[in-house]
């Protein structure tokens, strides 16, 4: 990989050492300022909603002052709200420094995956996304045990530490990657023309990216609830992401095998949800720490097939000098998942019990099995004829 995918990796990584408050927001809410579970959804849902314009100013800003500059402020503005957020003395204040980290939360990611695409070849996007998602995992497994250890004691701590790594994280991304230069090509002003939502690839990843993101946030955001109905401590949860972690950094070699490499996007997409459906339904079904700990593995092995290959996968459909705004469009998935997620998960987990929240979304995720592919080649069959007469033009040119 090249000097400046490994930099950004170990940055990220610094980063993601501390990143696991989010997954305790929701009960923080409840425990520290005596919210009921349905208010503690709400303001997860409003930080949600705040992470769309987040990720779409990130993407508008890594193409327009650089990547490494946007990083940078994206950082420092989540370290802000998340030491708000953590000396707050009541709910109030408490709901709003929770949507100013929405706000500031997604806008270091699309500048991350755009610098990625800008100096990696695209028949090696796929492993380079694979690895800064390993990285992150390996960053994970410590980040999974800190949290584990910091929530029996407070959960306050949780943010503080997080806050901590943004801002180191801001400091070795100024300090060690290459600096931005502002120049502007013709591709990038003919890209900056271009209307990412019209694309129908993207709106087809973006659709079901959605779908996806509501699924994986119940994991991140609902299941400390769901072990604590299972009379479970919720603090458990950071030992299921650090096992999730693992399995993820060990399973990395298995991206480089030729036969696996070579599956085409539909094929890898619709494996990876049978994986995640039979892991969330594991879920369902587990009552002690154990069975949480095999469905995890299951589930994180098809996290491995379909995380890196998305992100390759819009990287690509993007025109020259539009990347950032791409994976941005493609990112407020996890916007829109942000604001259902925590809504959905907390009604369920009222209604339906823990074993209803995992088997529904073990069934969304059987839903996208099947309908994700077909979109994509839909899609691609509608681009391939947009794209015809524009290429007639050109030959005649």
């Amino acid at each position: 990989m090249p000097r400046t995918v490994r930099l950004l990796i170990v940055a990220r990584a610094v980063n993601r050492l501390g990143a696991f408050s989010l997954s305790f927001l929701t009960v923080l809410i409840t425990t520290s300022f005596g919210a009921s579970t349905v208010v503690a959804g709400y303001i997860s849902a409003a930080f949600g909603l705040a992470t769309i314009p987040s990720r779409l100013a990130g993407g508008r800003l890594a193409d327009r002052i650089g990547r490494r500059r946007t990083i940078v402020v994206g950082l420092t503005g989540c370290a802000v709200a998340q030491g708000g957020l953590a000396m707050s003395d009541g709910l109030v204040p408490a709901a709003c420094f929770a949507v100013l980290m929405g706000l500031a939360f997604e806008i270091y990611e699309p500048p991350s995956q755009a610098m990625i695409a800008d100096v990696v070849a695209p028949g090696e996007q796929v492993r380079a996304y694979g690895l800064l998602n390993a990285a992150l995992a390996v960053a994970g497994m410590g980040a999974g045990l800190l949290a584990a250890g910091l929530g029996r004691w407070d959960l306050r701590w949780l943010f503080v530490v997080d806050a901590l790594t943004c801002l180191l994280c801001a400091l070795t991304v100024h300090l060690v990657l290459p600096a931005d230069h502002r120049t502007t090509t013709a591709a990038t002003r003919q890209a900056t023309t271009v209307a990412p939502w019209r694309d129908r690839s993207l709106l087809v990843m973006l659709a079901a990216g959605t779908l996806f993101a509501v699924v994986y946030l119940q994991i991140m955001i609902a299941l400390p609830l769901s072990l604590e109905l299972r009379g479970l401590q919720p603090a458990d949860a950071g030992l299921l992401f650090t096992t999730s972690a693992l399995t993820i950094t060990a399973g990395q070699p298995l991206l480089r095998l030729t036969r696996l490499a070579a599956l085409p996007a539909p094929a890898a997409f619709a494996g990876g949800y049978l994986l995640l459906a039979l892991g969330l339904a594991g879920y369902a079904l587990a009552h002690d720490l154990a069975g949480y700990i095999a469905a995890t593995v299951v589930w994180s092995v098809g996290d491995l097939l379909l995380v890196g290959r998305a992100y390759a996968f819009v990287a690509r459909l993007a025109p020259a000098g539009g990347k950032g705004r791409y994976l941005a469009v493609y990112g407020t998935s996890w916007g829109i998942g942000g604001i259902a997620a925590p809504l959905a998960g907390t009604q369920l987990l009222e209604h339906a019990g823990a074993a209803g929240l995992w088997f529904t979304t073990a069934s969304a995720c059987l839903v996208l099995a099947v309908l994700h592919p077909a979109w994509l080649r839909t899609a691609d069959d509608g681009r391939e004829r947009d794209a015809t007469p524009a290429q007639d033009q050109a030959a005649c040119r």
